[in-house]
C-alpha cells in the first residue's frame, strides 16, 4: 500500500517509543515525529489526551486510515498490529502465523516491558533503595531473558520470521545492563541483539531523538521531574 501523507508519530525516545520508530523505518513509509516530552508533562496536554487517553506515548495519527479517513491509535502493541495489517509487512496474514506473532507481542506487553520498567525504576530512579523490590524485579527480568534465550536457541527471531514481535522487544533488551543482567548468560539472546542492531532500520529507529533522551536521563533524579514521570498529574 502506498502512503502519500505522513503518519504522525507522537513519540519520546523510550523502549515503547522505539517500537514504532523502528517499525516505521522498516516500512519505509513517510512519517513525522511529534515529540511528547514526558519530563515536562506534555503527555497530559488535552490535545494529546484526545488520541492517547491513558496519557502515555507512543500514539499515531494516520491521515489515510480505513476508508481513507484519519484514525488515531494508542498503545504500542496496537500500533504495531495496525501498521502490520495495513501495510502487510512484518505481521503474517494467515491466522496460524499471526497467532505466533501475537503471543510474543502480548508477552512483551504484559511481561518484559512492565517488569523491565519496574527494574529500571527501583534500580536507577527510586529516591531510596528498596532491596526487596530490586531483587524481585531483577530476578523476574532474568527469568524473562531466559525465556527469550530458550526461544531463540533454534531460530533467528522470536516468531520464526522477523516480525513486530522482535520490534516490540528490542528496545527493552538493549538496556540489559541497567536491568542488572549479564548478557553473556544468554548467548542466543545476545546473538539476536546483534542481528537486530545490524538492521539499518532498527539502528536508525533507536537513534531518533537520542539527544533528547540523554538530556532527560540527566535530570531523572530531579524531584519535580520525578513527580511528572512517576506521579499522577502534570506540574
Amino acid at each position: 500500500m502506498q502512503q502519500t501523507k505522513p503518519i504522525e508519530l507522537y513519540y519520546w525516545p523510550t523502549p515503547n517509543g522505539w517500537k514504532i520508530s523502528v517499525m516505521l523505518e522498516e516500512l519505509g513509509v513517510p512519517y513525522e515525529i511529534k515529540y511528547v516530552n514526558i519530563g515536562k508533562g506534555e503527555q497530559f496536554e488535552p490535545d494529546f489526551l484526545k488520541i492517547a487517553p491513558n496519557n502515555r506515548m507512543p500514539a499515531i495519527i494516520d491521515p489515510e486510515g480505513p476508508d481513507g479517513e484519519p484514525i488515531s491509535v494508542f498503545e504500542s502493541g496496537a500500533i504495531l498490529q495496525y501498521l502490520g495489517r495495513k501495510f502487510g509487512k512484518f505481521y503474517p496474514a494467515d491466522e496460524r502465523g499471526r497467532v505466533e506473532v501475537d503471543q510474543w507481542v502480548m508477552w512483551q506487553m504484559g511481561g518484559l516491558g512492565p517488569m523491565a520498567g519496574q527494574t529500571h525504576h527501583f534500580r536507577v530512579y527510586a529516591p531510596e533503595q528498596v532491596p526487596y523490590a530490586i531483587d524481585r524485579y531483577t530476578n523476574e527480568v532474568n527469568r524473562l531473558y531466559g525465556v527469550m534465550n530458550t526461544r531463540l536457541a533454534d531460530r533467528d527471531y522470536l516468531a520464526g520470521e522477523y516480525s513486530i514481535a522482535d520490534m516490540a522487544c528490542i528496545g527493552w533488551a538493549i538496556l540489559w545492563e541497567r536491568q542488572g543482567q549479564d548478557i553473556k548468560q544468554f548467548p542466543h539472546l545476545e546473538k539476536w541483539l546483534e542481528r537486530m542492531q545490524a538492521r539499518p532500520a532498527v539502528a536508525k529507529g533507536l537513534e531518533i531523538g537520542i539527544e533528547k533522551r540523554q538530556a532527560t536521563q540527566a535530570k531523572m533524579k530531579d524531584e519535580d521531574q520525578q513527580k511528572v514521570l512517576f506521579g499522577q498529574k502534570a506540574r
